[in-house]
C-alpha cells in the first residue's frame, strides 16, 4: 500500500499506556512457552509457528457458538460477550446468529476451503474469529484492513475497513497470528490492496501494532482460548505470540533495522543508555514524598515496544511492557509519566528505588544504540522521610521546662543575666528536622524580668540558639513570671506545630543594707566589728561577700594605717574613727580607757570592751594600740589632753594589779 515511513506522517501520536504487569500476571504465557523463539525475521517466523502449531488443539468452527461465551466474555458482566469493532455488550446464549454471528476477521473468501460447523482447519481457528454484530459483519463484507491514518469509530474506507480505535491493534495481531500459523496455506500479509488468499494491508496494521497496544480484554481473550483451567472444552492449548510479545511484528513483518532509541534526561550516551537521578526531597513523617512528572524521549522513526519495572520504593505511573511509541515520520517522540516512591507515612528513614525503561525491539541492525542495541535507561528516585523536631532545652535529652531562680537581691544592685539554649534534640541521628521558633511570650511578673533571643528556622537538628534573661533590681518585691516559646517543624511537607517548652523565672528585690551593717540591725557599731573579727581572716565564701568591704576577694584586717583591709575599711571609712574607740563615740578618750583598764585580762571580750584586735582578749595589745591613738577626735582632732608618762605608768601600773588580783583570786 505504501512505504512504512511515508505511510507513518499523518497516524495519531495518542498512546494507550497500559499497565499490564501488575494487574495481569494471570494472563501471562508459562514461562518456557516461547524458549525456542530466539531468532529474527524469517527464522524467528518459522519457530513461532512451530511453537503455536505444536500441541495445538483444533476446534471446530460451530465451538465458537459456545466458547466464545468465554472467550470474549464482557468483564462486567460474565453472562454477556462483547462484539468486535463496536465493542457491544449483547447476551452470550447463541440464537442461530441472530444477536450475534461468527466473523472472520480474515475473510472467508480470502481463505482456502469453506467453513462448516465441522470445520477443524484455519476456518475454525478462535484466534481469528470474533464475535460480531449480524448487520456489521455484512457491512464489512471481505473488505481489508486499513487505513493506518484512519482514527475513530468502525466502519467502511473505500474499498478498505477500519475496525475502529478500539479493536484495530487487536485485529492487526489477529492477522499477524493467522499469517504465521496458517502460513502453510498460502495465506500471507501485504501491503496495498490484496489478491487470493492475501490480507491487507500490512502496513497499517504494523501501524496499529503501536498505536492500540494489548488491553487486558485481548490479553485475557488470547489465555483463554489457550488455557483448559478457564476453558476445559474448548481450549485450544495455543496461544497468539503476537499479543504475548507485539514486539516482535517489526522483525517478523518490517526489518531488522529497528531505528528505536529511548533516553531520559539531557540524552543517551553512545549505546542508547541513560540515567536520571530524582530526588523528591525531605518531608515529614505523615507526608508522602510527591511524584515527578518527567519525559521519556523517543528518536527514530520506527514504532517500538518498552517495558517499565519499578524496583525497590520507587513507582511509577507506566509499568509493565505493553507500552509503544507508535511509528513517527519526525524522528522523535516524548511520553510523560510520573516516578514516586511507596513510602509509609508513619515510617522515617531514607527511601529509594529504580525505575528502568527497556526497550523490547529484538531488531540489531539498526546500529550502536538502536532496537536491541538500546541499552536500558534508569531513573534513580530517592526522599528522605524526617521524623519531628524536638524542642528541649537540654541537647542530651527532651526537657521541656526550665526553672531559673535569681534570688534575693539589694534594690539597685547589679544582677548577672541568666544564660540558656535552645536545643533541636537529635531523637534519631540524621533523620531529625529542622526547628523553627515562631514566637515567645510571658505570663505574670513580665515587668520585672526580659528574654532576649531572636526568632529562628531550620534549625538543625542537634544545634541550638543562645537565649539570656534577667531581672530589674528597681522595683521592691517578690516576682515569677512564665515564658512559653511556641515551635514547629520546618517548613516541609508534613510540617506541624510542635510542644511548647516553659521558662519559668523567679527572683524578689529587697531594700539595700547598710555597708558594714552585718547583722542587719541598721546599725554599723561595735556588734559589726565582732562580726568582721569573726569572719577573717579567710576567702570570701558563698553569702560572706557583705564581710569583704574592699572587694578584694578576702576578709581581712590590720591596725598597720594603709586603710588595705576590710577592718580599716569598717572603722576608719565607715565609722570615721580610730582603733581604741571603744564607745565609737568619735573620739579616744580618758572613758574609752577607763572602760579598757577595767575589762583589762578579760577574755572573750569584744570591741565594747577593750578587745582592739580581734582576739577575744583585752591585753596589752590592745593596751598599746589605745594608748597609740589616745586623744584622737574623728572631726576636730584631739580633744582632749593626752596624760603625762607618769599617769599613764600609773594607770598602767593599775591595769597589771587588776590583772594580779584576778589571777591570785
Amino acid at each position: 500500500m505504501k512505504f512504512f515511513r511515508s505511510a507513518a506522517a499523518a497516524l495519531s501520536l495518542s498512546l494507550l499506556a497500559f499497565s499490564g504487569a501488575a494487574t495481569a500476571d494471570q494472563w501471562d504465557s508459562p514461562a518456557s512457552y516461547y524458549n525456542a523463539a530466539s531468532g529474527s525475521g524469517s527464522t524467528l517466523k518459522n519457530q513461532l509457528r512451530s511453537i503455536m502449531s505444536s500441541g495445538h488443539i483444533l476446534r471446530s468452527y460451530g465451538d465458537f457458538r459456545y466458547s466464545a461465551a468465554i472467550t470474549d466474555q464482557d468483564p462486567n458482566n460474565p453472562s454477556r460477550i462483547l462484539l468486535v469493532y463496536n465493542r457491544a455488550s449483547v447476551p452470550a446464549t447463541w440464537n442461530s446468529g441472530s444477536t450475534w454471528n461468527r466473523e472472520h476477521l480474515w475473510p472467508q473468501s480470502r481463505q482456502p476451503g469453506s467453513a462448516s460447523n465441522s470445520s477443524r482447519n484455519n476456518l475454525s481457528d478462535p484466534h481469528s474469529l470474533r464475535p460480531s454484530n449480524p448487520s456489521i459483519n455484512s457491512s464489512r463484507g471481505n473488505k481489508p484492513f486499513g487505513y493506518d491514518n484512519t482514527t475513530g469509530s468502525y466502519g467502511s474506507q473505500g474499498s478498505y475497513y477500519f475496525p475502529g480505535d478500539a479493536d484495530k491493534g487487536d485485529v492487526a495481531r489477529a492477522m499477524f497470528y493467522h499469517d504465521t500459523r496458517w502460513g502453510s496455506y498460502g495465506l500471507s500479509l501485504t501491503d496495498g490492496f490484496p489478491g487470493g488468499n492475501q490480507m491487507g494491508d500490512l502496513s497499517s496494521m504494523v501501524a496499529w501494532n503501536y498505536l492500540d497496544t494489548p488491553d487486558e480484554f485481548e490479553r485475557r481473550r488470547n489465555h483463554t482460548i489457550y488455557s483448559s483451567s478457564y476453558n476445559p472444552s474448548y481450549y485450544t492449548n495455543n496461544r497468539n505470540a503476537y499479543v504475548d510479545h507485539p514486539e516482535y511484528v517489526w522483525s517478523v513483518f518490517v526489518d531488522q533495522q529497528n531505528d528505536s532509541r529511548l533516553y531520559v534526561g539531557g540524552g543517551p550516551d553512545a549505546n542508547g543508555g541513560s540515567s536520571l537521578d530524582v530526588d523528591l526531597g525531605p518531608v515529614i513523617v505523615g507526608a508522602t514524598p510527591g511524584s515527578t512528572s518527567l519525559s521519556l524521549n523517543k528518536v527514530g522513526q520506527d514504532g517500538v515496544y518498552y517495558e517499565v519495572t519499578a524496583s525497590g520504593d520507587a513507582t511509577s505511573s507506566v509499568n509493565g511492557r505493553y507500552n509503544a511509541f507508535a511509528i513517527n515520520s519526525s524522528g522523535a517522540d516524548s511520553r510523560s509519566l510520573n516516578v514516586g516512591l511507596n513510602v509509609p507515612a508513619s515510617t522515617p528513614g531514607a527511601f529509594a528505588g529504580q525505575v528502568t525503561i527497556d526497550n523490547l525491539d529484538i531488531t540489531t541492525g539498526g546500529g550502536a544504540g538502536r532496537g536491541a542495541n538500546d541499552q536500558n535507561d534508569v531513573i534513580d528516585v530517592y526522599a528522605t522521610v524526617y521524623d519531628h523536631a524536638s524542642p528541649s532545652f537540654a541537647s542530651g535529652v527532651e526537657q521541656t521546662s526550665l526553672l531559673f531562680d535569681f534570688g534575693v537581691v539589694a534594690q539597685g544592685a547589679s544582677l548577672a543575666d541568666f544564660e540558656f539554649d535552645l536545643f533541636n534534640y537529635e531523637a534519631l541521628a540524621g533523620l531529625t528536622a529542622g526547628l523553627d521558633l515562631d514566637g515567645f511570650f510571658g505570663v505574670g511578673d513580665t515587668s520585672a524580668f526580659s528574654v532576649d533571643g531572636s526568632l529562628f528556622s531550620g534549625l538543625v537538628a542537634g544545634a541550638s540558639e543562645a537565649f539570656t534573661a534577667s531581672m530589674s533590681t528597681s522595683v521592691l518585691g517578690s516576682f515569677s513570671a512564665d515564658y512559653t516559646f511556641s515551635f514547629s517543624d520546618e517548613d516541609l511537607p508534613g510540617a506541624a506545630s510542635l510542644g511548647d517548652l516553659t521558662l519559668t523565672l523567679t527572683g524578689a528585690v529587697e531594700a539595700a543594707g547598710i555597708l558594714g551593717d552585718f547583722n542587719g540591725d541598721t546599725l554599723v557599731d561595735a556588734l559589726d566589728i565582732d562580726m568582721l573579727f569573726a569572719a577573717m581572716p579567710d576567702t570570701v565564701p558563698p553569702g560572706d561577700a557583705i564581710y569583704d568591704l574592699n572587694n578584694d576577694g578576702a576578709i581581712d584586717g590590720d591596725t598597720n594605717g594603709a586603710d588595705d583591709t576590710d577592718l580599716e575599711v569598717l572603722v576608719h571609712a565607715l565609722l570615721g574613727t580610730e582603733f581604741g574607740d571603744l564607745n565609737l563615740d568619735g573620739s579616744i578618750a580618758i572613758d574609752d580607757f577607763s572602760t579598757l583598764s577595767a575589762n583589762f585580762g578579760m577574755t572573750g571580750a569584744g570591741w565594747a570592751d577593750g578587745d582592739l584586735n580581734g582576739d577575744g582578749l583585752v591585753t596589752i595589745d590592745d593596751f598599746s594600740l589605745i594608748s597609740a591613738n589616745f586623744g584622737f577626735s574623728g572631726s576636730a582632732g584631739p580633744s582632749v589632753s593626752v596624760p603625762e608618762p607618769t599617769a599613764f605608768g600609773v594607770l598602767l601600773v593599775g591595769c597589771l594589779g587588776v590583772v594580779a588580783r584576778r589571777r591570785s583570786c
